[in-house]
């Protein structure tokens, strides 16, 4: 295990590959069962909260969304002591009010990806069956909302978050229907991210900034690189002040469900999981493998 230890982890989206105010910083080049991070992990103090950040597509963007190793992020976090993670994604909105440049605190998400590769930490000889109604944790949703608020940022608490494959982005036809669906955001990354996170018994929420109209809206050019690009700047800004103004109020103990996400949901008998899993698995779920 590593020595470095913190509470929070911010995983940096397109755009947000470092983390300033860090100060005391350590950077981890971590190996996990599940292969490398998507790069070395820096763990320092922010506004007196210890802090680890990961740049999710790896310094340089070289992840498209479906090579990023969530596995490994997520279990190499868990390993550091993470508690909490706040994930900063650019996403395209579906909604007229839902406008370029606002941010959106989503509680729901719908699963349209198919090339991740496993999505759980629980793949053999063992089986894990965790709640997930609720993706993300209400509580981290609502610390965010209050610092927004405070920031007077444009936020919006609440929302449904389609989650793509990629990396090309959506069809009109493909754009319309997940408006039918009623959904409010497009994103790339949330999954497997999420589900992985609340098997490891960490909250998560994301700051979804949205960037673009997706491709829907009559009276606005189709999402381009360019556009976001644009975007981007100003977004990645917002988004530093808001995790600084967070992180110390992220630092304490929780009450939220996620903290006990796999009390109840390993089915297979422990003396049927084999010892060298149970290794595996122990900075996951050791204290319900013994």
């Amino acid at each position: 295990m590593p020595n470095a230890k913190a509470s929070l982890a911010i995983i940096g989206g397109t755009g947000l590959y470092e983390m300033e105010g860090l100060t005391d910083v350590e950077f981890l080049d971590l190996d996990t069962p599940f292969g490398k991070p998507s790069g070395a992990i820096a763990v320092g103090d922010l506004e007196g909260a210890q802090v680890a950040f990961l740049p999710r597509h790896g310094v340089g963007h070289r992840l498209n969304p479906t090579q990023i190793p969530s596995r490994a992020n997520i279990y190499a976090l868990k390993t550091l002591g993470v508690e909490r993670i706040i994930s900063v994604s650019a996403v395209g909105s579906l909604k007229e009010e839902l406008a370029p440049l606002h941010l959106v605190l989503p509680d729901q998400l719908i699963d349209k990806t198919r090339l991740r590769g496993s999505d759980t930490f629980f793949e053999k000889d063992i089986a894990a069956h965790i709640a997930f109604d609720e993706p993300y944790c209400a509580a981290t949703n609502r610390t965010l909302l209050e610092c927004a608020q405070e920031l007077e940022l444009a936020v919006h608490v609440g929302g449904l978050m389609v989650v793509m494959e990629g990396p090309a982005f959506s069809t009109r036809a493909e754009s319309l229907l997940h408006r039918s669906w009623g959904a409010d955001l497009i994103g790339m990354t949330a999954l497997p991210e999420a589900k992985l996170a609340r098997e490891a018994e960490i909250c998560y929420a994301t700051m979804a900034w949205v960037t673009d109209y997706d491709c829907w809206h009559e009276s606005m050019e189709p999402v381009t690189v360019e556009l976001i690009i644009q975007n981007l700047l100003t977004n990645v800004a917002n988004s530093k002040e808001l995790v600084r103004k967070v992180a110390p109020r992220l630092d304490g103990p929780r009450d939220c469900a996620c903290s006990t996400a796999l009390k109840d949901a390993i089915v297979t008998s422990r003396e049927l999981i084999p010892d060298d899993l149970k290794s595996k698995l122990a900075p996951i779920a050791g204290r319900y493998l013994s």
